[in-house]
């Protein structure tokens, strides 16, 4: 090669590295993520308007400034299987993960949940709080966890209604363990991240014990508090295991006799408050932080809960009380401000979309499908239904306008939601809709994995014979109506 040549072709060589080194750096970078997950928050936020005693200040200034979903739900009613779905991206009909007492690492490899994905390619993945069921963990899949928040203080003298814990603490709000899950949150961001980053902050609140300081109970005088629409014949229709998930005569029956309903409605949204405040306090060092314009924000709780509804207290049902939460998507240069969307989803789209957003690989295990459409025009069409399972081959398929349940045994549950948004009419016997409830049954899985063991399995809570349930309750209802409503 001539010197002439030799120059003409290492000038084009010099050239190509300058002009892929100037593409490099004016490549956008990959947005951050912060993830945040509330434990047992049901649909009782302001911007839904389900229950308008509440008070969520914070969760509802960040609804305002992206996409809030109103028929959002989770794929599992419980705690253990709704985190393990949404994190490994696989349903619990897939894994076999039915229940709080079934060991998800069991069933689901380490190469698979959405922290390993983002890992593999290139992020700093971190947490706090509660993201899995705090009863396993798996911290090789993080590469900074906080380890120990502490515990709450403890209330002294009352403490509840039997199973339904609650009281007010007289202590500050940094003397609770989630000050310093959110505190974790707020660190980090103070910090500067030379790769992208996935902060997963968890609260425990609202969960019981609704333990919190006084002062966010004395936002909710109890005189003033509401008690949810109810109906004490409500369980006539249902069919046998609807009727043992409501367990009409467990919660229900105590909360009736002890003349306490309000106050532990006061105390569940004293719980909701307090984890606004600290949801506030992270997203205010969020704002101040240099990570604001390059992240997205997805917010969701595990599910939802009921206080009285349909005689049921708790989750671990698939009504529309226990399976739907609130969802908030803010994604910068996507979403536009205070989008409303009434597209059915559930929780199974989280992974998807984070990667789709992120510009990463969907993994082919994954099951749900990205809402990234929704994001961009809240209004576009979408066909799929939520799905939620709640043990062994008990599912419930939503869409805008209905739900329909199917039992293990056959028995079955459909409600027009747009006419009885408190599922009062079982329609699931009027030949009117049979049409619809064969359409609707197509989306129940195809397959149902059997129970990785260790659950306490659906034949511990076996419920008694309705009439015997309705007439305890309606006796406990005679007996408590008269304290319930002081």
């Amino acid at each position: 090669m001539n010197r002439r040549r030799f120059l003409e072709t290492t000038g084009l060589g010099a050239a190509g590295l300058l002009a892929g080194a100037a593409q490099a750096a004016n490549a956008p970078k990959r947005p951050n993520v912060l993830f945040i997950a509330i434990d047992d928050l049901n649909h009782w936020v302001g911007y839904l308007g389900r229950n308008p005693q509440t008070k969520t200040p914070n969760i509802d200034k960040l609804a305002s400034r992206g996409v809030w979903f109103t028929h959002s739900y989770c794929a599992a009613p419980s705690c253990n299987p709704s985190r393990a779905a949404l994190m490994s991206g696989m349903r619990p009909s897939t894994t076999g993960v039915y229940d709080n007492n079934n060991d998800w690492r069991r069933a689901i490899p380490e190469d698979k949940p959405i922290t390993t994905t983002f890992r593999k390619a290139g992020y700093t993945v971190c947490g706090a709080g509660k993201i899995y069921h705090g009863s396993y963990e798996r911290r090789s899949e993080w590469d900074d966890y906080l380890e120990n928040a502490g515990k709450d203080p403890e209330p002294t003298g009352d403490r509840g209604v039997g199973g339904i814990m609650f009281a007010p603490l007289d202590c500050n709000d940094e003397d609770l363990r989630e000050w310093k899950i959110a505190q974790y949150g707020i660190d980090f961001l103070q910090k500067k991240h030379d790769k992208p980053f996935f902060l997963a902050i968890g609260m425990h609140k609202p969960h019981m014990p609704w333990n919190v300081p006084r002062k966010y109970y004395d936002l909710f005088p109890v005189n003033d508090v509401n008690l949810p629409p109810y109906k004490e014949d409500d369980l006539l229709d249902l069919p046998a295991t609807g009727l043992k998930m409501a367990r009409p005569e467990g919660d229900h029956a105590a909360m009736l006799k002890s003349g306490r309903w309000k106050e532990a409605i006061q105390a569940y949204l004293a719980a909701i408050a307090y984890s606004d405040a600290m949801v506030g306090r992270l997203l205010d060092a969020f704002d101040k932080s240099p990570y604001r314009d390059n992240t997205i924000i997805c917010f969701w709780s595990d599910h939802g809960w009921h206080l009285g509804e349909k005689h049921h207290w708790r989750k671990f049902t698939l009504w529309e009380e226990a399976t739907r939460a609130p969802h908030i998507w803010v994604v910068p240069g996507l979403t536009k401000a205070n989008q409303r969307c009434d597209r059915t989803v559930d929780f199974m789209s989280i992974y998807p979309t984070l990667c789709d957003l992120c510009g990463i690989p969907i993994p082919p295990h994954v099951e749900g499908k990205s809402i990234r459409p929704l994001l961009e025009n809240p209004s576009a069409p979408w066909e799929l239904p939520a799905l939620t399972t709640y043990r062994f081959k008990n599912h419930a398929v939503r869409t805008e306008r209905l739900r329909y349940i199917r039992y293990a045994d056959g028995g079955e549950e459909l409600y027009d939601e747009a006419k009885d948004p408190y599922e009062w009419t079982n329609l699931a016997d009027n030949t009117e809709y049979a049409p619809r409830k064969a359409e609707l049954a197509k989306w129940l899985p195809k397959t149902d994995a059997p129970d990785i063991g260790g659950a306490a399995g659906a034949g511990k809570e076996e419920g008694m014979p309705i009439n015997k349930a309705l007439r305890q309750t309606k006796k406990a209802k005679r007996e408590g109506t008269r304290k319930a409503a002081k």
